[in-house]
């Protein structure tokens, strides 16, 4: 029998990890052209989205303000998706929105549920109470 006290928060710490190192990956390609470059300038609109996609998924990373930070990343997702994808189609297979959808509701999941194991909130949370 599998314990889940010991497992779920481990396995909710693989999810919240696994998901920021993606979703940096946005950032790092607006900003730093890696794995490969946006091209040209960036428009202010698209700067924030990076800095916000930047910031949010290193504090994500770190289990460091999860919460807040989950909440605006799963936000700036459903902006994203019904400004850049929804407007080409309603299904997002056409539309090719699935990440943004998925990276939204993944977010919002870890908002709620918060950083799992191995997150500094935790010894934050433990240090306020000592």
């Amino acid at each position: 029998m599998i314990d889940t006290t010991v497992w779920a928060p481990r396995g909710l710490a693989v999810l919240r990890i696994v998901t920021a190192l993606l979703f940096l990956e946005h950032a790092t390609q607006k900003f730093f052209s890696f794995p490969t470059g946006m091209g040209g300038p960036l428009p202010t609109l698209i700067m924030v989205a990076g800095a916000i996609e930047l910031i949010s998924s290193l504090l994500i990373i770190a289990g460091f303000y999860t919460r807040i930070a989950a909440f605006i990343a799963s936000g700036e997702m459903a902006v994203a998706y019904f400004m850049a994808h929804f407007p080409q189609s309603f299904w997002p297979a056409v539309n090719k929105g699935e990440a943004a959808i998925l990276f939204c509701f993944i977010f919002l999941y870890i908002a709620l549920a918060g950083a799992g194991a191995w997150a500094v909130d935790n010894s934050r949370r433990t240090a306020a109470f000592v």
